[in-house]
């Protein structure tokens, strides 16, 4: 359960992190911040048992949050909480668009019979890889030329009426939102399986690529040439922005904790879910930098959403699109779900106060949405601003802080515990101010 809620869209971008980090880099960063947010997660799982006297078997951890530090705590984690709520629906949205896009292409192409090309260098064969980035400064957007006998009017119509960026993300409107002001989404969690099938699916695409196309390494320490990039870069706080965010569970893994009915396996259960999820992050990010055909093709040429080095007439990415769109559409309303129940009903004790209130808190969520999708499409981006931002209060400063209060309440805080966890909230803050200026 915990390993399913974890994985999300951050699988799609770590070849992109590691690209930006170095391969070395990239395989010791994927390692070291599992490590240090799987300790912290445990520090979050244990911070009710350190409060003395009172029953905290009901509290979550914004609880735990106002306990120690007032309405500051129970006001700021409120406030992280919804920058990573709505910072995972504005990436969903962002996807979703694209995944629709490269769908109702391919499906549009098959019915017409078009023979479709690209305008992007790319590699010959069957097992085509591109290179969106080369052809313009500009996120991927498929821009393609047909090669048909036929009158192109209606093709022509087609890409305008179906474009990435200008016109799908408009379209996602009219199914997701009355989804969204729905008063229970309890239908869409029956779809949660979907998740492990698309991870699943995510590994196989991975693995059968990698069998076609080979391993392309050269190990560069420190220099970069055309088609390969150094093993240490300066980008590297890109893919710990990203990380923090694709090791995130620290705002409800206290509830997902409260279903396992061994609850003394919970430090157990928790390090494996830990373990599997860095170790398929560690499978995918690694056999696609490493498969990535150079030459002749750059490791520059990674997308930030690696699907897109793969065009749209590509029948396993194809396969891959439609099970990630059909679960982020089930997902979506859940997301806006927890959204609205912790704003809502911190503001007016009523997590549907009336159709009103929910329609405009909806509106402009999707408003975000629509507005990334339309003018920032770059998911890299968005996943390790909000990953750092929420991260450096639910990770890095808010289990570090309660720890050492509690320790120094008890009359058992040391030095080396101070000093380390200190060590822990430099990091998260130095990562968060990284992301800014790289």
């Amino acid at each position: 359960m915990i390993w399913n809620t974890m994985m999300g869209t951050s699988i799609l971008s770590i070849p992109w992190g590691i690209k930006q980090a170095g391969f070395t880099s990239g395989i010791i960063l994927i390692i070291l911040m599992g490590i240090l947010t799987l300790y912290c997660c445990y520090r979050v799982v244990k911070s009710r048992k350190m409060i003395p006297v009172i029953d905290t078997s009901n509290w979550e951890f914004p609880d735990v949050c106002k306990y120690y530090f007032g309405s500051f705590g129970q006001w700021s984690s409120l406030l992280f909480s919804m920058v990573s709520l709505v910072g995972a629906m504005v990436v969903y949205w962002v996807l979703m668009s694209n995944f629709l896009f490269n769908t109702g292409k391919f499906i549009y192409n098959f019915v017409h019979d078009i023979n479709v090309t690209d305008i992007v260098p790319g590699t010959n064969g069957s097992n085509k890889v591109i290179c969106p980035s080369a052809a313009s400064g500009h996120p991927p957007q498929n821009r393609s030329v047909m090669f048909s006998s036929d009158n192109n009017t209606s093709f022509e119509l087609f890409e305008k009426w179906w474009d990435k960026s200008q016109t799908v993300p408009f379209y996602l409107i009219a199914v997701l939102l009355p989804l969204l002001n729905l008063k229970s989404p309890s239908f869409f969690a029956k779809f949660n399986v979907l998740g492990t099938i698309s991870v699943v699916y995510l590994v196989l695409l991975v693995t059968v690529k990698a069998a076609h196309l080979g391993i392309h390494l050269e190990y560069n320490w420190f220099t970069e040439n055309d088609f390969f990039v150094p093993e240490f870069r300066i980008l590297f706080p890109q893919l710990t922005g990203i990380l923090t965010l694709a090791f995130f569970i620290h705002n409800c893994v206290i509830t997902l904790l409260q279903n396992n009915r061994n609850q003394e396996n919970n430090v157990r259960d928790l390090s494996i879910a830990y373990f599997l999820v860095g170790l398929t992050y560690l499978y995918v990010g690694v056999i696609i930098f490493a498969s990535f055909p150079s030459p002749p093709l750059s490791k520059e040429c990674i997308e930030e959403n690696f699907l897109d080095n793969f065009p749209s007439d590509d029948i396993m990415s194809f396969v891959a699109r439609i099970f990630l769109l059909f679960q982020m559409m089930t997902v979506y309303p859940l997301l806006g779900y927890l959204a609205r129940v912790q704003l809502l009903r911190q503001f007016f004790e009523n997590p549907y106060p009336s159709i009103f209130h929910v329609l405009a808190l909806n509106i402009a969520i999707v408003g975000a949405g629509v507005a990334m999708a339309r003018f920032y499409p770059n998911i890299g981006g968005i996943i390790r601003y909000s990953g750092a931002t929420c991260g450096l209060a639910f990770v890095f400063v808010y289990p570090s802080l309660i720890y050492v209060i509690s320790l120094h309440r008890a009359g058992q805080l040391t030095w080396p515990a101070l000093i380390t966890h200190i060590f822990i909230i430099l990091l998260g803050l130095a990562n968060l101010i990284a992301q800014f200026l790289l």
